[in-house]
């Protein structure tokens, strides 16, 4: 293979610009077909967009012999399903967060994969600037031995972070798994495995006001296997003027703090504090398409494996169940 050709299943409202268009801006790589079960919409994406075919059924588009890689970008509840077609159909897989609706899903989707690993999790955020940022520091041992770790995401009901779509599915338990928080925290959890490595234990609280599964306020703590720990706090009913987005590391010489949807990182000392200010890219999971593509053409590493993407769902049922 010289180049990833790609088929998008549920070219939504992420696909559109996070996504979608970084597939065509990636060397060694295009975007050959897109799918949805709206055939007005598959065409108009694939029209607006460029892309030679669209279609309605995901079987169709994985006997077009011209893909090899299949983004799939559909809601939680299908992932599975999805996923285990396009691996019998020997392709390679870029999957979307969370990549299942529960740990359980998460462990039979492990177990259907073969030893040689076809699949990245999208967990984009490893390649964008200011959370590579964030590990550099850490690698270069700037605030010393780290001790533990917080993260506060406190947002109201209107928030504007998380991306609305017609039906909202987000909030939906049977579609996303569990609301707001299952659908950003994969990104959290995932980085915290990135900066700090293998768990021991994780537990949580949760609490759905309408007892629905949509939980609203969930509280985290994680032992990790170096002896870092972590707190964290998820709100979604909070005021207004409460919002809040922020990670704090704790180290034995300061402090690394930095938002999950800023682009700022901010170095605290005893002797000094640096501001670093970044600029993501139009498309944002661009970066990790290209790590992507480098690994499906044997010229990298894995950037997000799915035993990482298992391990953030444990952790997410964890915290929740």
């Amino acid at each position: 293979m010289k180049t990833i050709n790609w088929g998008i299943i549920g070219a939504g409202d992420v696909a559109e610009v996070k996504s979608g268009p970084a597939f065509n801006k990636v060397e060694n790589s295009k975007l050959v077909a897109v799918m949805r079960r709206n055939a007005t919409k598959a065409k108009d994406f694939a029209e607006r967009h460029n892309v030679p075919f669209w279609y309605t059924s995901i079987e169709d588009l994985l006997e077009n012999p011209e893909i090899n890689a299949v983004y799939i970008a559909t809601p939680p509840s299908t992932h599975l399903e999805i996923a285990k077609k396009c691996l019998q159909a020997k392709k390679f897989v870029y999957l979307e967060k969370p990549i299942t609706l529960n740990y359980t899903e998460a462990k039979e989707l492990k177990a259907f994969v073969s030893k040689n690993d076809t699949v990245v999790v999208a967990h984009y955020r490893r390649q964008l600037p200011a959370f590579l940022k964030v590990k550099e520091l850490i690698d270069s041992n700037a605030i010393g031995k780290i001790s533990f770790a917080d993260i506060t995401i406190l947002q109201s009901k209107e928030n504007k972070i998380i991306t609305k779509t017609e039906a909202n599915w987000r909030l939906n338990p049977k579609i996303s798994g569990g609301g707001y928080f299952n659908d950003i925290a994969p990104h959290q959890i995932d980085l915290l495995l990135y900066y700090f490595g293998e768990i021991e234990t994780a537990k949580g609280f949760a609490k759905s006001s309408q007892n629905n599964g949509v939980h609203e306020l969930v509280n985290g703590i994680i032992d990790f296997k170096n002896g870092i720990q972590f707190r964290g706090i998820w709100n979604f009913n909070a005021s207004e003027k409460d919002t809040k987005d922020v990670c704090k590391i704790y180290g034995e010489k300061g402090t690394i703090t930095f938002s999950f949807y800023d682009e700022k990182v901010v170095l605290s000392t005893n002797e000094k504090e640096e501001i670093f200010d970044f600029e993501n890219p139009v498309n944002i999971q661009k970066p990790m398409i290209v790590a992507t593509v480098n690994y499906f053409l044997g010229k990298g590493k894995n950037p997000c494996d799915l035993e990482n993407g298992v391990t953030v769902m444990k952790v997410i049922d964890a915290f929740t169940k």
